[in-house]
């Protein structure tokens, strides 16, 4: 009897360390292989004379392995996830679950990020000429920057906008000018605010989840997003709080629905509106809304709140002298005035893919294969957000305007993916958290990232 048990044991901890589904092993090993081919390829191009202008293809940033004053932290914040985490997530009143969830995430985002110290991984990280920050001083009038914005988008203009000004709608310079103006300009405040909200979609997936009625779903994703790998670009970049606005914006209008509360939906459209004011690509977020909306069972006529939020936001801009459309077929000029022009389709078109494999973790494949496989017998709230998350991120990558950094632009989206996490077997989550701390851990010190 003593003999047996010991080999059940054995087995037992052989089985902690692999997957115990066949399907989602393969899944894993089909992730890695996609990271592989991702980089070899890139390597084998660039040395034919046909770069992808990339140089840590299929991240954008550069190859530098190094460790710095986060490392220890990171390593410390990861194991205590791992073990302590689901148990936690479980058992602990849900407000404490919000507060150390947000906590966690926050505490994981800012460690991954003084990896690369302090002043390189966050005081500097939004100040380069590429940045907005950059173009805070100039902006003194901001009706005059409203009314003139879409004229600086394109290059070769008496004074275009730097990269990252002229790529988005001018509710992203609106963020870190009226940061400014609170007293709170300069890089590290803007960093500060960008990591806040980022990791706010700790709470407000959740938040949604349990809006929706699957409360055990919303406990069983917490870890994963308190963990999650996408924490390396959320620390420090503007993407991470368009992750965040994106996040609480849908967590409003699935309480909204709920409730039903004509505040928190008003909110929920005016917050999605503003997003579209933040990113152009954020016009994708109809797709989970959507989702959020069937998984209500349809409440449609609550939906005029929502659409009035909305109509405030965009009528609101475009009185101010801003025409969105205008200026989104302005930065496709610009788009492609730039690294895009150069950058081979051919090869994004599923590099992209493996970036996002990065950014999401290894688990998030296996959330989206489980929640497609069992889309019509599984739980209806957590398949339907992860697979409208998936279907928004397909549809960007075959826009064609997201040829590289997508580690970071799809950050609004990705965040969305674990929300399928109660469909991983409880035994083997704590495997999971683990390969998504280790790539979180991995990418952060082999590869100085850049945007």
């Amino acid at each position: 009897m003593r003999a047996t048990a010991g080999v059940n044991d054995e087995r037992a901890a052989a089985r902690a360390w692999w997957p115990s589904s066949r399907a989602d092993a393969c899944t894993l090993l089909a992730v890695l292989a996609l990271v592989g081919a991702a980089v070899v390829v890139a390597a084998v191009l660039g040395a034919t004379g046909r770069p992808v202008r990339a140089s840590a293809a299929p991240l954008f940033g550069h190859v530098l392995p190094h460790a710095g004053p986060g490392t220890p932290l990171a390593l410390a914040i990861a194991v205590a996830v791992v073990r302590w985490g689901p148990g936690l997530a479980a058992g602990l009143p849900w407000r404490r679950t919000l507060a150390a969830g947000w906590a966690t995430g926050m505490a994981w985002t800012f460690a991954l990020a003084l990896v690369d110290g302090w002043q390189r991984g966050v005081t500097e990280r939004l100040t380069t000429g590429f940045e907005y920050l950059s173009e805070v001083p100039g902006v003194t009038d901001v009706p005059a920057m409203l009314h003139g914005f879409a004229g600086r988008i394109v290059d070769g203009t008496a004074d275009p906008w730097t990269t990252h000004v002229a790529g988005h709608p001018p509710g992203a310079l609106l963020v870190f000018v009226g940061l400014d103006r609170l007293g709170l300009g300069g890089g590290t405040w803007a960093a500060v605010v960008c990591v806040a909200a980022g990791s706010a979609v700790t709470v407000a997936v959740a938040v949604t989840l349990r809006a929706l009625g699957d409360e055990a779903a919303a406990r069983a994703a917490m870890p994963f997003l308190a963990l999650f790998p996408g924490a390396v670009w959320i620390g420090v970049s503007a993407d991470g709080l368009f992750a965040g606005v994106a996040a609480v914006a849908l967590a409003l209008l699935a309480s909204g629905l709920s409730r039903p509360s004509r505040w928190a939906l008003a909110g929920g459209g005016a917050g999605l509106a503003v997003c579209a004011y933040l990113s152009y690509g954020l016009v994708l977020l109809a797709l989970p809304a959507a989702a959020i909306v069937v998984a209500n069972r349809g409440r449609w006529r609550c939906l005029g709140w929502a659409v009035a939020g909305a109509a405030v936001v965009a009528g609101a801009m475009t009185a101010a002298g801003f025409d969105w459309w205008q200026g989104y077929t302005l930065v496709r000029v610009r788009y492609y005035q730039g690294l895009a022009s150069v950058r081979p389709y051919s090869y994004w078109i599923w590099a992209d893919l493996a970036a996002l494999a990065l950014c999401a973790g290894p688990a998030a494949a296996v959330m989206v294969r489980r929640a497609v496989v069992t889309a019509r017998t599984a739980r209806p709230s957590p398949v339907l957000l992860c697979l409208a998350a998936a279907a928004a991120l397909v549809a960007a990558d075959l826009s064609g305007l997201s040829k590289a950094e997508v580690e970071r632009i799809w950050l609004p989206f990705a965040v969305w993916l674990p929300a399928a996490a109660v469909l991983v077997p409880v035994r083997d989550r704590r495997l999971w958290l683990g390969l998504q701390a280790g790539t979180a851990l991995l990418v952060n010190h082999l590869v100085l990232t850049a945007w």
